[in-house]
């Protein structure tokens, strides 16, 4: 097991899907730190050497990542439930935010609401 960034991932995975399991990272994301590190997208991650594992924990290390990128993203919700806009009352009454249909769909924020 490699842990990077405060996660655990195991050895058998590729490069690039492993990186994804950490929060803020995507595909996108993990192709550019491949690119940077000069990385093969498909080589486990387990075959690694230690050198390459800390370029990639100092390339990850710029980005806005795992509690941090949480935090954040809490704070803006907060924020808009704050000063009541209507993205942030529909937060609040753990409705669909983006413009979804609600008679028919939402089944899992009905699902949620009545759990809350």
């Amino acid at each position: 097991m490699v842990r990077i960034s405060g996660v655990n991932i195991s050895d058998n995975k590729n490069i690039l899907y492993a990186l994804t399991s950490i929060y803020g990272i995507g595909i996108s994301r993990a192709k550019y730190i491949c690119n940077i590190v000069n990385i093969n997208y498909y080589s486990k991650i387990g075959n690694l050497s230690s050198d390459k594992l800390n370029l990639i924990r100092n390339k990850i290390s710029n980005f806005l990542i795992e509690g941090d990128l949480r935090r954040e993203v809490m704070l803006n919700i907060k924020r808009l439930i704050d000063i009541n806009s209507y993205r942030g009352l529909r937060h609040r009454k753990h409705l669909p935010v983006r413009g979804q249909r609600t008679r028919t769909n939402a089944k899992t924020c009905r699902k949620l609401r009545n759990f809350k």
